[in-house]
């Protein structure tokens, strides 16, 4: 499974955003085990903003970083002690563009099982495990539709042991799950299964 995923991200040519706006990565950890899983953190409930959203381990760039390669490693050694050293790049995803107009950069990472990992109190509260096969088998309670700019996006959502995973992670676990793994998924053809409209928004732009 994962040397094929390997090969497929390495081929995959992702989206680039060209807009001029502040940037940010993020990692997506799939940790070797004989049943690979995707790492998340859930951020800590007394911050200001996503207090208790589900998220990838990243943050935005800062001005010593090299590149987002550089942003994703750094913010996830800071968030949950992974070090560097440890991740396996695997490749990278498209840009994608947060409502609070970031430019956002995911990379997909292999890390061994079992590191010593600890979530840094003053931005997190949990760093969990989900088996790939829970998406892989689309196991999501609904489908949030999100207009953006006019444009609907079909974005899955999914619960597993009290954590709910939507939202720009989910957007992006569609692309590693349909690039990465060929199965048939997309953010842009309605699928089966119940519908939740969200309110339209609008992408703030600088």
């Amino acid at each position: 499974m994962l040397d094929n995923l390997r090969e497929r991200l390495q081929a995959h040519r992702p989206r680039r955003v060209r807009l001029r706006m502040p940037e940010a990565a993020v990692l997506l950890p799939i940790v070797d085990r004989p049943e690979p899983t995707l790492l998340f953190t859930r951020r800590a409930g007394h911050l200001n903003t996503h207090s208790g959203q589900v998220a990838f381990p990243g943050g935005k760039r800062e001005p010593q970083d090299a590149d987002l390669l550089a942003t994703a490693l750094r913010e996830s050694h800071e968030e949950i002690a992974l070090p560097p050293e440890r991740v396996e790049l695997l490749g990278r995803l498209s840009d994608v563009i947060s409502l609070h107009g970031l430019r956002v950069t995911p990379w997909v990472g292999l890390i061994p099982p079992d590191l010593p990992l600890t979530a840094d109190p003053g931005e997190l509260d949990a760093i969990f495990e989900v088996p790939l096969s829970h998406f892989l088998e689309d196991q999501r309670t609904h489908t949030d539709v999100i207009r953006v700019d006019g444009r609907d996006y079909y974005v899955p959502s999914y619960s597993t042991d009290g954590h709910v995973i939507w939202g720009l992670s989910a957007m992006m676990l569609v692309e590693l799950l349909a690039e990465g793994f060929e199965m048939p998924i997309s953010l842009f053809k309605r699928p089966p299964g119940e519908l939740l409209y969200l309110p339209e928004r609008g992408v703030t732009r600088p």
